[in-house]
């Protein structure tokens, strides 16, 4: 089965919790986790963000749940790598 090692999502997010909290959750998910998260767009409630996730194994469904959980909103996937694995 293929396996994620990069996602680059178009998520909306409130203000709170602060990017840093956000992009930290997320990070905690793996050890090898490393999260970037830049606003692109603020307004009064909400701030467009783009989160990178690199990792060795990255479970999407999971951090799509926990970017939920945080009142968050994926608008789009806008790249993501796969690495394959062999068939036998």
């Amino acid at each position: 089965m293929a396996t994620i090692r990069r996602l680059v999502l178009d998520v909306l997010k409130p203000h709170q919790p602060s990017a840093i909290v956000f992009a930290s959750t997320l990070a905690d998910f793996s050890a090898d986790y490393w999260v970037s998260l830049d606003v692109t767009e603020m307004d009064e409630k909400t701030e467009t963000t783009v989160i990178t996730i690199e990792g060795d194994d990255i479970r999407f469904e999971e951090l799509a749940a926990a970017i939920e959980r945080m009142g968050g909103s994926i608008h789009s996937i806008d790249e993501v790598e796969v690495t394959g694995s062999e068939q036998g």
